[in-house]
């Protein structure tokens, strides 16, 4: 018998943990819409403004060696208008094989982001994240809500407030106590909490031209070289909530995957893998996860979540 790679998601089945991460297979139905072939649980989609965002001066990724990326896109978006117009086309073209959809919101106060939850209703997603941990972007764009267990707290009550959409708040591990962050988002009534965003910002120069290799100079730090901090903060955070997590920061093995919900995580985020290993990433993350789990004698991922010993 096949191991049984299905998670529960505050009541939503999903068919296997992994999920796309926001913006990496860029802001279009197409490209989306290739993210579900590759048999993906859930899609997030590309964090959305009030109106379109040009975001950072280009380039906006660069690999660091084999450990990872930095980049800065600033939060480039379509809009909230195109991008409800999108979610509804997305929604259409997956009806029969359809992974939950995620719309993903942020703004430069609590009032904008509670509005935009509720604007980005009409679109029907099925959870809505609110971004409040982007570790690049100037300061008319994220507001100081997301290293403050109060602020926090009062920005994920608003959202709930607005929007009847299960919510998901993506947390930051720049914080110096994830826990008390990930708590006050609990007390706030989140429905759900994603972790990590980026870490850094980090910087990289071009010893050939003494440029830094970023339009914007600097730029959050993803990928291999950030999933033992990404496990460490989705243990943390597992201890203190009892709201699921999607665990997120360096996936790129079925191995990695297993660690993660071990740590506690209900499902996976996976981003930087993609740009690492392209879109079979996604496949062979499920296969070796099935061969582990036979290996270990694992039926399902409900037996080893949460199940690390200190």
């Amino acid at each position: 018998m096949q191991p049984d790679l299905s998670v529960n998601l505050c009541g939503k089945k999903l068919k296997n943990p992994l999920i796309l991460a926001s913006g990496i297979l860029g802001d279009t139905v197409h490209s989306l819409k290739s993210a579900v072939n590759c048999g993906l649980g859930g899609v997030v989609s590309k964090s959305t403004s009030w109106k379109p965002r040009k975001g950072h001066p280009k380039p906006w990724l660069v690999k660091i060696d084999n450990i990872g990326f930095l980049n800065a896109v600033g939060l480039a978006n379509v809009g909230i208008e195109k991008e409800i117009e999108k979610l509804i086309r997305l929604r259409k073209l997956t009806l029969k094989k359809r992974p939950i959809i995620i719309a993903s919101v942020f703004g430069p106060t609590i009032k904008d982001i509670a509005q935009l939850a509720k604007l980005v209703e009409k679109a029907k997603p099925d959870f809505i994240e609110v971004n409040a941990s982007c570790p690049h972007v100037d300061s008319t764009v994220k507001g100081s809500f997301y290293n403050s267990p109060q602020a926090i707290k009062r920005l994920t009550e608003a959202v709930k407030r607005k929007a009847s959409t299960p919510i998901i708040i993506k947390l930051s591990p720049n914080v110096e106590n994830i826990s008390l962050i990930a708590k006050a988002v609990e007390k706030g009534g989140a429905d759900a909490i994603s972790a990590i965003n980026t870490l850094g910002p980090g910087m990289k120069i071009d010893i050939k031209t003494g440029r830094t290799v970023l339009g914007n100079k600097i730029g959050g730090m993803s990928g291999p070289a950030v999933k033992p901090i990404a496990v460490r903060c989705v243990y943390q955070i597992a201890q203190t909530v009892k709201v699921p997590i999607i665990g997120m920061g360096g996936i790129t093995t079925g191995e990695d995957a297993l660690e993660m919900i071990m740590a506690g995580a209900s499902a996976l985020g996976v981003g930087s893998a993609f740009y690492l290993k392209g879109k079979e990433v996604f496949e062979n993350i499920l296969d070796q996860m099935k061969e582990l789990m036979i290996k270990y004698k694992i039926k399902s991922l409900k037996e080893i979540k949460g199940k690390v010993f200190c």
